[in-house]
């Protein structure tokens, strides 16, 4: 059995940025570049999540979620591509996106129907690399001021 510090070397390894030796693997940051920007409607507030996805990466649909104060909804998700369905060794089927730029868009609304400041919001989402490396899921924490609505 491996003791602690061989398998953080490994680890270590897997991420190395030294000259020695180039790393298999992108660090998360590199991999996926995520920006969250919003915009201000007359249904609530429109929140894009950009995903930048490496090429030989992806990022599961189905582990994109939101998390909200009580008071706020969010309508679903609509995509600015479609996944494609991958045989994936932890989830079975599951769809993926693996397209170099994907945004994912929901709309923000008090359920009172003012508006709120700096709500904070938790994006959380979980993407691999094709050659045998899944992320552990992330996590973005923002604030969004959620508009008022109009009828």
């Amino acid at each position: 059995m491996a003791s602690m510090s061989a398998q953080a070397a490994g680890l270590g390894e897997l991420f190395a940025n030294n000259g020695a030796a180039q790393s298999k693997f992108l660090p998360v940051d590199k991999a996926f570049q995520v920006i969250s920007r919003t915009k201000t409607t007359s249904k609530g507030t429109r929140l894009s999540i950009n995903f930048d996805i490496m090429p030989g990466h992806y990022v599961y649909k189905d582990q994109l979620t939101l998390s909200f104060p009580k008071g706020v909804s969010a309508t679903p998700f609509t995509f600015s591509q479609s996944p494609v369905s991958i045989d994936d060794p932890t989830f079975g089927k599951v769809p993926v996106f693996t397209q170099k730029n994907m945004v994912a868009t929901t709309t923000l609304t008090t359920n009172n129907g003012k508006g709120a400041k700096n709500a904070p919001i938790i994006i959380g989402w979980q993407g691999c690399a094709k050659a045998g490396l899944c992320y552990p899921p992330e996590k973005i924490k923002t604030t969004v001021d959620i508009a008022v609505t109009r009828k």
